[in-house]
């Protein structure tokens, strides 16, 4: 960001190019009903509220003798300007530089990618509405804004002003109580554009109604109205009259969450959720309870139609509004659910807990330990009711969020009994439809006592795995698990209704009857002996990346396989390791699996026969460990050997 000096107490601020373009995208792209404009201030002003009470919790002198905290809007329908002002923390002139002065400063540069990416308006408003940049909305409806702040306990003020092109100024003002006040100089009354006359006191009456009822501080307006001027006796004077000033609240200030829900419209509730989650996507119907005995509090809990972008980043911010006694003490207490059940956006409002209670207490206080657990297992009790009741909605539910819910299984042994039967998979039965764990167990066959599943980097990949061929030929289900979390959810879910999860990929693949296994182990007994000189040859060949070579019982068309130990990592839980970690984690020996009735083993034999140690027989090794590599997805350690050997085998075979 460039500046220039114009006076000794002024500068002129240029925006940097990125955040010039999107500023642009919000003045012209963001918003479909310009009024919202209102909204944002209004909401903005509130947070500065909020964040001021919980200071003086600490600090009792930034409230001083002004206790009354408000929020004010005054209109001038001459000079066609609107002011929202609000007495809550303030900025010094350093806060103005970093929130005012610059968009989205944690992350424009990566919304600006996103915004180039998506052609969509409504992404993109969701996209920006994420990263908070709600105050420039006023440039829709405004040709000039100026704001005046001064933060609690500073004595001076500081005047920020633009008109939305590409720089602002900066100046010391005067402001006589803390607190912010922003003007906006209105451009002309466009109904068309979506631009009514906001200097209207019934505009701007319906706006806040719309949008802000739910505010916890009184929105006031000063309204003009002409009265008859009286005599003594009370009569009205005949053609004298007087202009009289009052001001009116125009929010009901009742928090919505201590409002029966029969008195609470869906579009009061929607609106709510815009406010607390800053997500411009709908809300499922929200789940509000209330908790009586040991402890008590109040809860209003939303789950998002749509899986925020940011949903499995590291540095997420996630939890839920913590307010004690209707004063908002934490905006996001991530101690209140479990990290799986992070998209949950809402309010906890508890009146046991201390108003000073602090984020390093917090861990530790078991009113907060307490209310987790209520909290959670509402939650999961409400999406087991919602999958029973309504399955098709719960599945698009599902689709968007219901990765996040595998992570629990591994962290929450609590609940893991809840959790388990609330998940879905790929499957072998159904390509085009997803099942749970119970529908797998009733469809298994009487003589199979393990549940069978593979996992991998994505579902082309898996079901054209050589390790299911055996498995499908016979008639046995295979759970395809491709999405990251799936690794991470086999490590510790190991068993399901007294059935143990097998993956097919690994150790050894016992199927059919008890006679049916019994004929095919003698029969491979005998294949073993007949290759046995064979297979130590190719082990001798490959024993710089395989542990042993073996005849394989789950091929039935693919020459091999590759496959890993029970105890072993699958390869692609290996990538995402190394991905994640960004350490050099060794590459593990595993098992090379040859199908005994195929063509090409058969074929080496002969060959290994007729000269033992013919040096070919180590590159058709090399060229069965690739073509095992390449089936699962790995990548080959020489590849510039395996095409030369591909290469030279094509030239013989023209």
């Amino acid at each position: 960001m460039a500046k220039k000096k114009t006076k000794p107490t002024s500068e002129t601020f240029e925006f940097q190019a990125e955040t010039r373009q999107l500023l642009d995208i919000v003045i012209h792209s963001l918003y479909s009903h310009k009024e919202i404009f209102l909204r944002e201030l209004v909401s903005n002003a509130s947070d500065a509220l909020d964040r001021l009470r919980f200071e003086a919790l600490t600090t009792p002198d930034l409230l001083g003798k002004d206790e009354k905290l408000e929020i004010r809007i005054e209109a001038d329908p001459e000079a066609r300007t609107l002011t929202i002002s609000d007495n809550g923390i303030g900025m010094s002139r350093d806060e103005v530089i970093a929130n005012i002065g610059t968009i989205a400063k944690s992350g424009t540069r990566e919304l600006m990618t996103k915004a180039k990416e998506s052609k969509s308006t409504d992404t993109i408003a969701e996209l920006i509405g994420q990263f908070g940049v709600g105050f420039y909305s006023a440039f829709m409806v405004a040709d000039r804004v100026t704001l005046v702040t001064r933060r609690a306990g500073a004595e001076k003020a500081t005047r920020w002003e633009s008109t939305g092109g590409g720089e602002y100024t900066l100046d010391e003002d005067h402001l006589f109580h803390r607190g912010t006040t922003i003007t906006l100089h209105l451009t002309d009354v466009d109904k068309d554009d979506g631009i009514d006359d906001f200097t209207d006191d019934w505009v701007v009456e319906r706006i806040v109604k719309k949008y802000s009822d739910f505010v916890a501080y009184p929105i006031i307006v000063k309204k003009e109205k002409v009265e008859e001027e009286k005599d003594e006796a009370g009569k009205p004077i005949p053609e004298k009259t007087r202009t009289v000033v009052e001001e009116k609240t125009l929010n009901s200030m009742r928090p919505i969450w201590t409002r029966p829900a029969s008195e609470v419209k869906d579009e009061e509730y929607a609106e709510f959720y815009r406010h607390i989650s800053h997500d411009w996507n709908e809300a499922y119907p929200p789940l509000a309870f209330r908790a009586e005995g040991r402890i008590e509090y109040q809860a209003l809990l939303f789950i998002p139609k749509k899986a925020p972008f940011d949903l499995f980043y590291r540095e997420q911010s996630w939890g839920l509004q913590l307010y004690v006694r209707r004063v908002l003490i934490m905006d996001s207490c991530q101690d209140l659910l479990p990290p799986y059940l992070r998209f949950v956006k809402g309010v906890v409002d508890s009146s046991d807990l201390p108003l000073n209670i602090s984020r390093e207490t917090i861990q530790q206080d078991r009113h907060i330990q307490q209310m987790r657990k209520w909290l959670a297992k509402k939650v999961l009790d409400h999406l087991k009711e919602w999958k029973e009741k309504d399955e098709d909605e719960y599945l698009k539910f599902y689709d968007e969020l219901g990765r996040v819910l595998k992570e629990g299984v591994g962290f929450d042994n609590e609940n893991r009994d809840k959790l388990t039967p609330l998940l879905y998979f790929h499957s072998s039965h159904d390509e085009k439809k997803l099942t749970t764990l119970d529908g797998y167990v009733e469809r298994m066959k009487e003589d199979q006592d393990e549940i069978y599943f593979l996992t991998g980097e994505s579902l082309p990949v898996v079901k054209s795995s050589p390790h299911l061929e055996a498995f499908l030929e016979k008639g046995y289900e295979v759970l395809y698990l491709v999405d990251p979390v799936d690794e991470f959810l086999t490590q510790s879910l190991t068993d399901y209704e007294e059935r143990k999860l097998k993956s097919v990929g690994k150790g050894e693949v016992k199927l059919g009857s008890e006679e049916e296994r019994k004929k095919a182990e003698e029969e491979l007994k005998e294949k073993k002996e007949s290759y046995k000189d064979l297979m130590e040859r190719l082990q001798k060949d490959l024993d710089e990346w395989i542990k042993e070579v073996r005849l394989s019982t789950r091929l039935t068309s693919s020459p091999v396989c590759l496959v890993g130990g029970d105890f072993d990592m699958s390869p692609h839980m290996e990538r995402l390791l190394r991905q994640s970690e960004g350490a050099a984690i060794p590459v593990q020996k595993r098992i090379l699996e040859l199908n005994p009735g195929h063509d090409m083993l058969r074929k080496l034999q002969e060959r290994f026969e007729k000269d033992a140690e013919d040096s070919v027989l180590g590159d058709y090794a090399y060229l069965l460990y690739g073509y095992a590599l390449l089936a699962e997805g790995s990548d080959i350690p020489d590849p510039a050997r395996y095409n030369r050997l591909v290469g030279e085998l094509m030239v013989k075979g023209l």
